[in-house]
């Protein structure tokens, strides 16, 4: 099952948060929120305590 982890304000910021959690060895998804033009960042939920701990670190 995916779970929405963030939601970034854009596709650019979107595609940066992708890559990095990629390269962390995690499968990720991306697809456009249905309001306001916002990306969805979606992530296997048997991983979702080892996103959160490495999407904080990206995000600070």
């Amino acid at each position: 099952m995916w779970t929405v982890i963030y939601i970034a304000p854009s596709a650019k910021i979107a595609e940066r948060i992708q890559h990095r959690l990629t390269d962390e060895g995690f499968l990720v998804k991306v697809r456009e929120a249905r309001v306001s033009k916002q990306y969805e960042i979606l992530v296997p939920e048997s991983e979702l305590q080892e996103i959160q701990e490495v999407l904080s670190t990206i995000l600070h």
